[in-house]
């Protein structure tokens, strides 16, 4: 069971050793804020959890409906594998919410998160997401559902059958199956394209896939219920998002792919600074510049962390 408490809104550093090591404003919000115009701008709220002898990063991601990675991010200089016992993790379960359409799946790439907007000027629903490696890169575009299945069966392409000659011409449903049982096919040329569950659920929120976007079997399984033939799927790339929220601005920078990648190999990730970050929340101070915490904005675009920070005085 989760140990986790809620946090409360404000810059306060919070939450134990793990918020105090991280030295930024964070954002602990029950619920949805909304901004000016009533549109929704962060879902969610940060937590904490102490982890017991036997946790991996990998359990307590899929727990709190987590990526890998993103838990990593936050969570920096840890053994993934062997955290210890009576640690205190930063579980980010907060999100601004993406830049653009609010309709219909919007998956963000970078961020490796789907966003559901089931009803319009409502908040959605989130998941971690798997994606393809590189080489083979989920492409940025916009689409629909145009069937879904239970219980699918798997082709595999001819590329990945040359990559894996001892896999069978088809793949019979079930447990074995990597599409795991459910899937929404979607309407990219050549219809291997899909939103599908996986029998290997430590997939999820990593760069792994041959360009499908896989969710915990739980997930796909809820999903498979609410998503209806026809809604739109817009597949986005924004490492950097901004928002208001309660008078305060936030902002959330999340690791580059490469440095996923890193952080998959080494659990450590080169420094790379988000020169757009500081462009984009000047933007979006407006006539708010003077309360700009710049200092803040430059840190949080090098560390990445892939949370929401709260960058106003």
């Amino acid at each position: 069971m989760a140990t986790g408490k809620w946090l409360v809104l404000g810059n306060a550093l919070v939450g134990g050793a793990v918020l105090a090591a991280v030295g930024l404003a964070t954002v602990g919000l029950v619920g949805t804020a909304r901004a000016n115009q009533g549109e929704p701008t962060i879902i969610g709220s940060l937590q904490t959890y102490t982890t017991v002898h036997e946790d991996t990063l990998l359990d307590v991601a899929r727990r709190y409906d987590l990526g890998f990675v993103e838990l990593v991010a936050a969570n920096p200089g840890l053994d993934p594998w062997l955290p210890g016992e009576g640690v205190t993790l930063l579980i980010p379960t907060a999100h601004l919410l993406p830049d653009g359409i609010r309709q219909g799946i919007v998956v963000n790439l970078t961020e490796m998160r789907m966003y559901y907007y089931r009803h319009a000027g409502q908040p959605p629903e989130t998941h971690p997401v798997g994606i393809g490696s590189e080489g083979n890169n989920t492409p940025v575009s916009t689409t629909h559902v145009t069937h879904k299945m239970a219980n699918p069966v798997w082709v595999p392409p001819a590329s990945i059958r040359k990559e894996k000659p001892e896999l069978p011409a088809v793949v019979a449903a079930g447990p074995d199956n990597p599409m795991g049982l459910f899937a929404l096919y979607l309407g990219f040329p050549g219809g291997n394209w899909r939103i599908h569950g996986t029998n290997e659920p430590y997939a999820v929120g990593r760069r792994v896939t041959h360009g499908c976007m896989r969710l915990y079997p739980e997930d796909i399984e809820d999903l498979f219920h609410k998503v209806d033939s026809g809604t739109s799927v817009t597949i986005i790339d924004q490492p950097v998002k901004v928002g208001w929220v309660n008078g305060e601005l936030y902002l959330e920078v999340h690791p580059t792919k490469q440095q996923a990648d890193e952080l998959e190999e080494t659990h450590h990730m080169t420094e790379v600074e988000a020169t757009e970050a500081l462009p984009l929340a000047r933007k979006a101070a407006g006539d708010a510049i003077s309360r700009l915490d710049e200092p803040t904005v430059l840190r949080a675009a090098r560390e990445r962390r892939g949370y929401p920070i709260r960058i106003t005085q």
